[in-house]
């Protein structure tokens, strides 16, 4: 994801399809609701909260650090309405579930009253338990083979069995809907528009040739966000959090994320990781066709993701660079140089 932040001097003062009559998403959930919640779950199984709770960073939902009176401290996630179904959420905990079945460091919802999902008072969330970590250090190779095996491993697993609620990584669902919606809302400035259109039209003519290059690729059950934002180490080493955007997809999404920017020096990472990713998975070197259209394809769905959470108090607040002026001229850039960089073809001859 970009990291910007130009000056928001410039931004717009009401959101292009303001939608101030609805309900933001999760203004019903105080911090009373959230021990609420929680003590429904947990006083039945003789534990309770004791009143601590910490937000911790997410925009896509809420999660909160919570305290119990007896014992270490819980994680709970309430679930963004109306994002996934409930057949979704509980998918995605199958499969982290079946990843630590099989030893593999994940962490799973809790079940309890025989379910992972629970509701109150409209809201949906699950309860996990709390893991600790630090950020890796990817600029070593060491680490990244390590991360490699990690990948190789829940990978697969991820390839036993296929999502069948969740949807699939392709360039309808990443690139041409999320185009569609930037420039039907309104989000995308007159100014601009005509050089917005032109350039995210030559991306996607570059995606789409791309994936005719790479030829039928199998997809996987991935966990679709493999960031190092997601990945917390310890002495023992890695585990992932946060599979809320877990997907089907190319094996490559889970690896792409974890390489720096530089061609030389992505190219040099990607060894380390398949080297140790190989000695759990076979990888498709077709997919390596595919790195620079995946990263195209993020950057057009996150400028949609923002603008489809902007009615969101919490979005304004933390994104204030976003729907600038200056917000679009670095997109209309920022993909031009994809479609030089998909044209320079794959990090390694396929």
């Amino acid at each position: 994801m970009t990291s910007d932040h130009p000056d928001a001097s410039d931004a717009f003062a009401t959101p292009p399809h303001d939608q101030s009559h609805a309900a933001p998403p999760f203004a019903g959930l105080t911090p009373e609701c959230v021990l609420d919640a929680l003590d429904s779950v947990l006083i039945p199984t003789g534990v309770r909260t004791d009143g601590r709770m910490l937000p911790l960073n997410s925009y896509e939902n809420r999660v909160y650090q919570v305290g119990m009176e007896d014992g270490p401290p819980v994680v709970a996630k309430f679930y963004r309405p109306q994002r996934w179904s409930n057949e979704a959420i509980l998918e995605e905990h199958a499969f982290v579930a079946e990843l630590e079945r099989r030893e593999i460091p994940a962490v799973p919802a809790r079940v309890i009253d025989g379910t992972s999902l629970h509701s109150f008072e409209g809201y949906r969330f699950s309860i996990f338990d709390r893991r600790g970590g630090r950020a890796p250090d990817i600029d070593r190779s060491d680490t990244l083979e390590w991360l490699g095996r990690f990948i190789g491993r829940i990978h697969a697993v991820g390839g036993l069995e296929v999502y069948r609620e969740r949807p699939t990584l392709d360039i309808h669902t990443f690139g041409f809907e999320p185009r569609e919606f930037l420039l039907s809302h309104g989000f995308v400035p007159a100014d601009v528009r005509e050089a917005y259109e032109r350039v995210v039209a030559m991306a996607l003519e570059g995606v789409e040739r791309a994936f005719e290059r790479a030829g039928d690729i199998r997809p996987i059950r991935l966990h679709g966000d493999c960031h190092p934002s997601n990945v917390l180490w310890t002495d023992a080493g890695p585990h992932f959090v946060d599979f809320d955007d877990s997907r089907m997809g190319p094996a490559v999404q889970d690896l792409w994320l974890l390489l720096p920017g530089e061609r030389a020096e992505a190219s040099r990472a990607l060894a380390d990781l398949l080297a140790g990713y190989e000695d759990f998975c076979d990888f498709e070197p077709r997919e390596l066709h595919l790195v620079e259209p995946l990263r195209t394809l993020r950057l057009i769905h996150y400028a949609a993701w923002l603008a489809r959470r902007w009615d969101d108090p919490a979005f304004p607040a933390a994104f204030p660079w976003f729907n600038t002026q200056r917000y679009w001229e670095d997109r209309i850039l920022e993909l031009r140089e994809q479609v030089g960089a998909m044209q320079e073809g794959p990090l390694w001859p396929v």
